[in-house]
């Protein structure tokens, strides 16, 4: 029995249409591919223009050229939803969600019902690839979950419709890791999904127990984590502890799936329903194997527009990447993670997650740990760890942020039974608290 796809249909997603559609889009030639791209984000700013006030007062110009089309951010859509909607679209007759507010801009949205399918349809599709199916295939989720009871039943329901099972990640505690082993070996799991950091907390307590994940469940075939960052050793030591490939899933729930890593590891743009953009601080396009702030055009969401929209991640396309098979060579971090240095030199935030991380993690000791700018020259790095760092193992710290950003920097260590996570289960890696940065 469909389940999944049939509650879809109940809700009034038009899944098969979308599905159908996805697959003619999939069977453009290469050649052609650059023409339907340019055809459909044409056309999606050209209904948005005589459809949507919202969008025909923003863009100013009816007769902009693309590359001139300016640049939507979230502040630009924290206004009532009504005002935002294109004609004969009510609240009643879209999709209505809002985002984690993880960028620290939360905001509502909506989808037409079509374009929400097409957003299962090419979900489905990327999973599926792996031979994932969503009405047979058991997942092992780590996600969070509303506390109230609306909330909660509503999602638990979701995860009976979607076959899955789910670990909460605001109590990651030992017991708990326990109690997930335990699980692991009584359920006939297929595949693991969730926030990157809660899945790296467990593969370091099945490495400090010796464990291999497929002996507990031999039916384990992939794991994909989505929502926070992916480091290489994160992603080695899970494959190594859990005895499968580690799938990364990039995606925002105003847009649809952006990237997903394929069969080969190349990690491929959704090119279908997306057209992904990497640009400047002067919204000009960088040149493939530069860096830039993600810039995303939903090209089917009739009901809000979502055109040149600034996600607020920086990333790097691939110099082999095609209108058809763009590829995110990678994704550095949020635009909003910048770390503005005494000298007034700029960094991207998790430049100094990165240099502490490949120190703090050597000896397993640290669980994990977050690291906050709180004055122009001061940087506060909170770990969870089952010993204090020792004195040595501070000043090397101090020495690799020294040589790799700026001297004369402070730090300060603080340790904590856990780290603070956002309402959904997320962990910001770094934040800076720093309001009024230097120019």
């Amino acid at each position: 029995m469909n389940l999944f796809e049939n509650a879809l249909k109940f809700n009034g997603f038009p899944i098969d249409e979308a599905k159908e559609k996805l697959k003619s889009i999939a069977q453009i030639p290469e050649n052609d591919y650059e023409n339907y791209i340019h055809n459909a984000r044409k056309e999606i700013v050209q209904y948005h223009i005589q459809n949507n006030t919202f969008y025909r007062n923003f863009i100013g110009n009816e007769n902009v050229s693309w590359d001139n089309i300016p640049v939507m951010t979230k502040k630009h859509l924290q206004r009532p939803l009504e005002d935002r909607l294109s004609d004969k679209f009510t609240p009643k007759s879209v999709y209505i969600n809002k985002t984690s507010g993880s960028s620290g801009t939360p905001f509502i949205f909506a989808k037409d019902k079509f374009c929400h399918a097409l957003t299962w349809a090419e979900i489905i599709n990327r999973f599926g690839s792996l031979g994932i199916d969503f009405n047979s295939s058991l997942q092992a989720r780590f996600y969070g979950i509303p506390l109230n009871f609306k909330g909660y039943y509503k999602e638990r329901i979701k995860d009976f419709f979607s076959h899955r099972y789910r670990f909460p990640v605001f109590d990651l505690s030992e017991k708990k890791m326990e109690r997930i082993l335990t699980a692991f070996k009584s359920k006939k799991f297929n595949y693991i999904n969730g926030y990157t950091s809660s899945i790296v907390l467990f593969a370091k307590f099945l490495k400090e127990r010796n464990i291999l994940l497929t002996k507990a469940c031999p039916t384990l075939r992939y794991c994909i984590v989505t929502s926070e960052m992916l480091f290489d050793d994160d992603k080695k030591l899970m494959e190594s502890v859990f005895g499968v490939p580690v799938i990364n899933e990039y995606g925002a729930s105003e847009l649809d799936l952006i990237a997903f890593t394929n069969k080969q590891n190349e990690f491929v743009i959704n090119s279908e329903t997306l057209f992904v953009e990497i640009l400047d601080e002067n919204d000009v396009a960088v040149t493939l194997g530069n860096s830039g702030r993600i810039v995303i055009t939903s090209l089917y969401n009739k009901a809000h527009p979502m055109i040149r929209y600034d996600i607020g991640d920086i990333g790097i396309l691939a110099t082999s990447s095609t209108y058809k098979k763009p590829i995110l060579e990678k994704l550095i971090g949020r635009t909003n993670d910048i770390a503005t240095l005494p000298s007034g030199k700029t960094v991207p935030g998790l430049t100094f997650y990165y240099v502490t991380k490949s120190i703090m993690s050597n000896d397993g000791n640290v669980k994990e740990f977050i690291v906050e700018q709180t004055e122009l020259d001061t940087f506060k790095i909170q770990y969870v760890a089952d010993n204090v760092l020792s004195q040595q193992e501070k000043l090397e710290v101090q020495k690799a942020i020294f040589e790799y950003l700026e001297k004369d920097l402070k730090v300060i260590f603080e340790r904590a039974a856990v780290l603070k996570r956002n309402k959904s289960g997320k962990l910001k890696q770094f934040v800076s608290l720093v309001k009024n940065k230097m120019k």
